[in-house]
Formats: C-alpha cells, structure tokens, sequence
C-alpha cells in the first residue's frame, strides 16, 4: 500500500501540469470569434464658470479619449484653458488632465496652474475630482499655490462647471479576434 502513494502523487501532479499547460495554449481559430473594440477622439472648446471665493469665468480647449467596451469604458481628457476674474484683473491658466474609469462615476483628475495680477504671479497643482454628464463637467479642488503675501485675489478651495462643444469626433472600429470562453 505505501507503494502506491509516490505513484498517486507523480499522476495527480501530471495531471495539474496538463491543466496549467491547457490554459496557456492558443484555441483552434474556428473556436475564435471576433468582437469589437471602439475608440473614440472628441476636441472641442470649453466654456465654462469657477466660484469659490471669487467668480472666474473660464475659456479653453479639451481633448477627449474613449475606449469603448460592453462592460466598462474609460474616457480620459487632456485640456489648456484661461480664466479671468474681471473685477481684480486675475488672470490664469490651467494645463490639467483628468480620468474616468467606469461608465458611471466621478472623474479623477489634476491641474498645473498659473495666477497673475500683471505684477506677480503665483503657481502651482490642484487635485480635482468632479462628475461628467454629457458635455458638462462639475468639478471641484483645491488650488495649491506658492506663496504671496500681496497677492491673494485667487481662489484656492473652488467649484467649477465647465461645458465642452464638441467639433471634431473620431470614431474608430478596431475589430479583434477573442476566444468563445470570454
């Protein structure tokens, strides 16, 4: 009896060996089905409005990117603006990129800014998190700024609402082979 146990042991190790090899190895390609991978590139101005301390009306540019899937899609933007505030003559400008990685869900994102009154100038980043329903995008952050002791007619904790007029779109259909068992 004590015989047979190594031999029980080499088959059941065999046998997981055959398993694990079976995973990796490529199916037939009669097995494979084709299924569908869309992209999609939208660029378009920005208008928009940031309150916080002070109201600050926003003008800019944004590129979108959207991968499209059955069950999830990610949309991720890259986008350069200005703002002005008007009544202290603050003028900014932001560089920010932002992701969004389910269908329904908050956007992620950051800025690198840039704040002048004409004789000083502050910078800085600012970490935002938002909602994007259709082409408009609330988000709100917080403006991490460099130090000035005369110049502080900026926001730095704020809420903005920006709309986004698409004028470019790219669609693009990618078809891809996958295995039946996904």
């Amino acid at each position: 009896m004590m015989s047979l146990l190594p031999i029980k042991i080499s088959f059941f190790c065999l046998f997981l060996i055959g398993i694990a090899s079976a995973q990796l190895a490529p199916e037939p390609s009669f097995l494979m089905k084709k299924k569908f991978n869309i992209e999609v590139k939208k660029t378009g101005p920005y208008i928009g409005v940031q309150r916080g301390k002070y109201t600050v009306a926003e003008f800019g540019v944004e590129r979108q990117w959207k991968k499209v899937k059955l069950s999830s899609s990610i949309n991720q933007a890259v986008h350069m603006g200005v703002n002005y505030n008007f009544k202290y003559n603050v003028l900014g400008y932001d560089l920010g990129y932002w992701i969004k990685p389910n269908r329904i869900g908050l956007t992620y994102g950051g800025n690198l800014v840039l704040r002048t009154d004409f004789s000083k100038y502050r910078i800085g980043f600012t970490p935002v998190i938002g909602f994007k329903l259709v082409g408009f995008h609330l988000q709100t952050g917080y403006h991490f700024l460099s130090r000035s002791v005369n110049f502080a007619e900026t926001n730095t904790f704020f809420i903005s609402l920006r709309y986004v007029l698409i004028n470019d779109r790219d669609v693009q259909v990618n078809k891809r082979k996958k295995s039946n068992s996904n």
